[in-house]
């Protein structure tokens, strides 16, 4: 008959407890991060993907009427001379 050990009962406890702290930690240590990130994006002036869609189709079009208007320009100047 084999009897258990006190010692490696409550060293077997011990680690248990420590993994369920350890893993506590973790989740907390996450959380915290988390929220830090949350802030920091939060603070920051960054722009949503439909507004930098609005503002790079705005300069695209801005662009052709500029170029449209240089070619323009230069019909007329080469009537000019």
């Amino acid at each position: 008959m084999q009897t258990r050990n006190k010692f490696f009962d409550d060293m077997s406890q011990l680690m248990t407890n420590a993994m369920g702290v350890a893993q506590g930690a973790k989740t907390e240590a996450e959380t915290a991060m988390k929220g830090l990130i949350d802030r920091w994006l939060a603070d920051r002036d960054f722009v949503t993907r439909e507004e930098f869609d609005a503002v790079k189709a705005m300069a695209a079009k801005a662009r052709e009427e500029n170029e449209a208007l240089k070619a323009r320009l230069d019909a007329l100047e080469t009537k000019k001379k």
